[in-house]
């Protein structure tokens, strides 16, 4: 998880953008890199498949503060879409302190969706990690193709919650992006919570800052 480097005095986190092909996680990550002040970011390394491209860069928000004395540095990564570079996709989360989901809002790439949700699920799994108990947000990019679902079916296919076990957290939590909706809510008698989501489009640049502070958030409130 997250690395504590004692000489600068910064407390590094991984932040990974997981999705579809072409769904606009690379999209995310050049539009972050564009406007983050130079001085406060690493390289943009891109390493090049056939078809998609891993990027990852790491930058400093000056706008954080800091965590016990510390300034955290975050590295953002891509991973390639393609379920045959699965292999790439499972190392590059290891480590990971958040995970953000780009969906594709385009009615004819629910499948695709799915297929890469259930393989980060798996690749998570199969580091130990519970996707349930750290930071986590989904995108839904491309929200002004006019063949873009709506929200209520990409939560229903995406963001459907799990069970809340926990007591202490088995209340009603509005969602605070979204009037009217809620992160935690009672359904038929059990207690469910959601992800936290983020309309986008990341071409324009809609959206993409809001959906990496909110994750960033989820992460600093793990080392706080």
């Amino acid at each position: 998880m997250s690395l504590i480097n004692y000489a600068s005095r910064e407390i590094n986190c991984k932040i990974v953008y997981y999705g579809p092909g072409l769904g606009g996680k690379t999209t995310n990550l050049e539009y972050v890199y564009e406007k983050v002040a130079p001085s406060s970011k690493g390289k943009l390394i891109s390493l090049a498949t056939e078809t998609e491209r891993t990027l990852f860069f790491d930058f400093l928000p000056v706008d954080l503060g800091t965590i016990r004395g510390f300034r955290t540095r975050f590295h953002l990564y891509t991973v390639p879409g393609q379920v045959y570079y699965n292999a790439s996709r499972k190392l590059i989360l290891k480590g990971v302190d958040g995970v953000v989901f780009v969906a594709d809002s385009q009615i004819d790439r629910m499948e695709a969706n799915l297929e890469a949700m259930q393989n980060l699920y798996d690749n998570m799994a199969q580091h130990g990690y519970d996707l349930t108990t750290m930071p986590f947000v989904i995108q839904y990019n491309k929200r002004d193709l006019p063949n873009a679902a709506a929200v209520a079916d990409l939560d229903a296919a995406l963001n459907p919650g799990w069970a809340v076990t926990d007591p202490a957290r088995q209340k009603p939590t509005p969602d605070p992006n979204r009037p009217g909706e809620y992160l935690v809510r009672e359904v038929d008698g059990t207690w469910v919570e959601r992800v936290p989501t983020y309309e986008a489009v990341a071409v324009k640049g809609d959206g993409v800052f809001d959906t990496l502070k909110a994750v960033s958030k989820q992460v600093l409130k793990t080392l706080g």
